[in-house]
């Protein structure tokens, strides 16, 4: 099995780095919109809002768009693996008529940016797929492909594609789109301030206070003053609606690297067969090599061995590609919701200038766009057909779902129960470069050894909601697996919903 014992980070982020950084917010503040998060729904939430004349404070807890979007595969389609049908199935025709045009306006949009701003982000046309590998699957993708054309998108069913291996069946949608997201997302916050929009860097948000107008806490000791905020953090960091019970979170692995142009798959490819496989290419300077991009086996963070999930994916990347120079591995977070489609629109039943943008279940770069224009619309008080399909407070669809948000609870309670009695080996047990609760001094800790035998401890109860935290040995991180929580080894908040982080822990 191929070695990756580390990841080596993102291609995105490595080949568009962003700068200097901007300053953290350390003085109150008063505007019409405060975003939280500046990922793509946050930054395009901001950018729409500012160009609709409102004034807006986006406060990023890292750094602009290097969080999940910074780490995505990047493909902005429509086609959202075996969505339409399964939309019609539970929610009839009209919801998925509404899914496809509210998608393909984002894809749309986008394009129309690029061209309004003349920006170099790789932009390529493109078809995309949804394949699977056995007869057995062939009847879903041909509903599939019935239904995302009843929904009016330019869908067919084929056998036919770029790939270097068969496949039984495949959906297709043409008229789709590629991208750099980082250098998309750096030019749109560098339009956003020249409109005057004003974004914080290292500006971690610690609590919100509901009313005319809203009040934003920052760790600093600031406040924001807004009319309207918007929480786009990916994971809602709060939760008011108890959203959570209808959220999952998932991690996915990417591997990358070059291949000669001549071997170029000609498309964007998913399946749901092999625990996910997804392939498309990228531009590079040199027009005889292109970037391979693969993405796969997902997995429950802080759950099973990283690195021979990584391993697995690289063999079957080299497998498929020989030759290709992998040299570069990273992950990516995404929120499944339990009713099919995600979250945008008031945070609570009672909202009335609060909103949030969640769950887009691995679809983030249409469903941000997508959720930056239908904030836009309901904060400025234009009507918008799709409102009602991606309303937080839906309540119909999520007991109608109730099996998949029974199922997603009681994975929840598996992990904040069983995991509290599962036995834990003693610290000594620890080698060199390895995490794991461990048991010192009578009381469980979260340890990890580093190379040279130094412990790092911290308490292993994740703050947001106490579940205890599992070692990704290749990213070197504690994650949560109930609500997807992630912290460095010296316990410091890599990505919510937690804002505090694991207490350091001496031994």
């Amino acid at each position: 099995m191929t070695e990756n014992p580390h990841v080596s980070g993102s291609y995105w982020l490595h080949t568009a780095p962003g700068g200097a950084p901007r300053p953290a917010l350390d003085e109150d503040l008063r505007v019409d919109v405060a975003v939280i998060g500046a990922g793509i729904a946050g930054l395009s939430a901001a950018w729409e809002l500012a160009r609709a004349g409102r004034t807006v404070a986006v406060l990023e807890a890292g750094r602009v768009a290097a969080g999940v979007t910074g780490h995505t595969s990047a493909k902005l389609t429509a086609l959202h693996t075996l969505v339409y049908d399964r939309l019609r199935r539970t929610r009839g025709a009209e919801a998925a008529r509404l899914y496809a045009r509210s998608q393909t306006e984002a894809i749309e949009r986008a394009a129309g940016i690029v061209d309004e701003l003349g920006l170099d982000c790789d932009w390529e046309t493109r078809s995309a797929y949804t394949y699977v590998l056995g007869e057995d699957r062939v009847d879903e993708v041909r509903a599939e492909a019935e239904a995302a054309a009843e929904a009016g998108l330019p869908a067919a069913f084929t056998t036919e594609t770029g790939l270097p291996f068969p496949v039984a069946g495949a959906v297709r949608v043409s008229g789709q789109a590629q991208f750099h997201p980082r250098k998309y997302l750096l030019a749109l916050a560098a339009d956003l301030e020249a409109h005057g929009g004003r974004i914080f860097e290292d500006t971690v948000v610690h609590g919100l206070e509901e009313g005319s107008p809203c009040r934003v806490s920052i760790g600093t000791g600031a406040t924001v003053t807004a009319a309207d905020v918007v929480v786009a953090t990916h994971y809602p960091v709060f939760d008011r609606a108890l959203l959570f019970a209808r959220l999952s979170p998932r991690r996915e692995l990417v591997v990358a690297g070059e291949i000669a142009a001549d071997r170029d798959v000609e498309g964007m490819y998913i399946t749901p067969d092999e625990n996910t496989r997804s392939v498309r290419t990228a531009p590079l300077n040199d027009p005889a090599r292109r970037v391979l991009v693969v993405t796969g086996e997902h997995f429950t963070p802080g759950t099973g061995d990283t690195r021979e999930r990584f391993g697995r994916l690289s063999d079957w990347a080299a497998r498929h590609f020989p030759g290709a120079d992998l040299t570069w591995s990273w992950a990516t977070q995404d929120i499944d919701p339990t009713d099919t489609v995600p979250m945008v629109g008031p945070l609570h039943q009672g909202a009335r200038h609060t909103w949030v943008a969640t769950g887009f279940g691995g679809w983030g770069l249409s469903g941000g766009i997508m959720a930056g224009r239908l904030l836009s619309r309901q904060i400025t008080g234009e009507e918008c057909a799709w409102s009602g399909l991606y309303d937080p407070r839906r309540l119909r669809t999520a007991v109608r779902e109730a099996p998949a948000l029974l199922k997603t609870q009681a994975e929840v309670a598996k992990h904040f129960v069983g995991d509290r009695l599962r036995p834990v080996p003693p610290v000594d047990a620890l080698p060199p470069g390895e995490g794991a609760v461990v048991r010192a001094g009578g009381d469980k800790l979260a340890v990890y050894r580093d190379e040279a035998g130094a412990l790092h401890a911290v308490s292993p109860r994740c703050t947001h909601l106490g579940c205890l935290v599992g070692f990704n040995a290749a990213e070197r991180a504690w994650e949560c697996p109930c609500h997807g929580s992630r912290f460095g080894i010296d316990g410091k908040v890599i990505e919510g919903p937690a804002t505090k982080p694991l207490e350091r822990r001496d031994i």
